[in-house]
Parts: C-alpha cells; sequence; structure tokens
C-alpha cells in the first residue's frame, strides 16, 4: 500500500510511515518523530544521540539502560542519591541553629528525588503514575536548588560549596527533565 499524502508504504511486514517519519519492518523501526532507529537489537535515538545495543529477551532500554534491569541503574536515580548523600554532609557544615531548620529541609528535599525516581520505577508499568513521580522527584529538585540558594545568601563561607551543589543540582534537573521526557513519550512500556 502507498498513500502519498501520508506518505506510508506498508508491504505486510515493511511499513514506511513519513507523517510521523517511521520505518517499521517488525524488527526494524525508524522513527524520527523522536529520532529512533530500532534494529531488534539496536537502537538509535537521536533525540538524545545515542546508540545502544538490546536484548528483545531482557527488555526495553532508556537511555542506555535496560528497564529490567532495577532502578540503581538508572543514570538519574544514581546522581540523585550521589546528591543526596553530599547534601546530607553539606548541611552538617551549617550552623548548629541552622541544621534543624534549613539544614533539615535541604537533607528531606535532596533524598526526596531519589526516593521519588525509586517510586515512580516501582510503578513503570504505569506510564502516568511514572511520569508522575518524576515531576514530583523534579519539583524536590528546584525545592532543593532553592534551599541552597539560602544558604548561599545566608552564610557566604558556605558560598563556594554551595556554588559546586547548584551546578550538580541543574545537570541533575536537566537529565531528569530529559528522562521524562522519554517516559511520558512512551519510550519505555
Amino acid at each position: 500500500m502507498l498513500d502519498a499524502g501520508y506518505w506510508m508504504l506498508d508491504t505486510g511486514c515493511w511499513m514506511l510511515d513519513t507523517g510521523c517519519w517511521m520505518l517499521d519492518t517488525g524488527c526494524w523501526m525508524l522513527d524520527t518523530g523522536c529520532w529512533m532507529l530500532d534494529t531488534g537489537c539496536w537502537i538509535l535515538d537521536a533525540g538524545c544521540w545515542m546508540l545502544v545495543k538490546v536484548d528483545r529477551n531482557y527488555g526495553h532500554v532508556v537511555n542506555g539502560v535496560s528497564m529490567n534491569k532495577g532502578y540503581r541503574d538508572l543514570d538519574v536515580y544514581s546522581l540523585a542519591h550521589d546528591l543526596g548523600v553530599d547534601i546530607h554532609g553539606f548541611s552538617l557544615k551549617l550552623p548548629k541553629y541552622e541544621i534543624y531548620e534549613i539544614g533539615s529541609q535541604l537533607r528531606r528535599s535532596s533524598k526526596s528525588i531519589s526516593a521519588n525516581i525509586v517510586e515512580g520505577y516501582g510503578r513503570k508499568r504505569y506510564n502516568a503514575e511514572f511520569s508522575k513521580f518524576l515531576v514530583y522527584a523534579l519539583a524536590s529538585c528546584d525545592e532543593t536548588s532553592e534551599w541552597i540558594r539560602y544558604v548561599k545568601d545566608c552564610h557566604p563561607a558556605l558560598s563556594e560549596q554551595a556554588d559546586h551543589m547548584l551546578i550538580s543540582i541543574d545537570t541533575l534537573g536537566r537529565k531528569l527533565h530529559s528522562f521524562m521526557q522519554s517516559v511520558e513519550a512512551n519510550h519505555i512500556r
């Protein structure tokens, strides 16, 4: 079947659909709406510019990680967890009168990032639930950034460390946003 209005070629097991730029051979899929080439064994995703091998018997791949391995293998989880540990130590450097105020808020918001990623991952079967918890994680990332800004403004002696934390938080926020977009675009199921 050839539909020139929608540019579709369907030979039974071969389909070229350029309305959303998709070539699907059953084992091969080229989808340039999200720039993905899936050969059954390989995925090229130019939205994130990556090439990864997929084991069809093992599971789906997002950002180079098989979604069947576990949340600990997610790059965003590792970054969030490490950030939570770093911020915990940083918060204990605050003056005693701040340890239970700003320090407590910092520890809770930073640990909430990885906790929400984990809880969302546990619900990955339901794409909307996974996305919802990634939104919570991103919101916690923003909250953590705000608390770090308070530390920077209120405690100049910790300003340099706060700047490094803000860079890490910004990096995590960007990666988390990209990961969330992949999940919302149904790149995993």
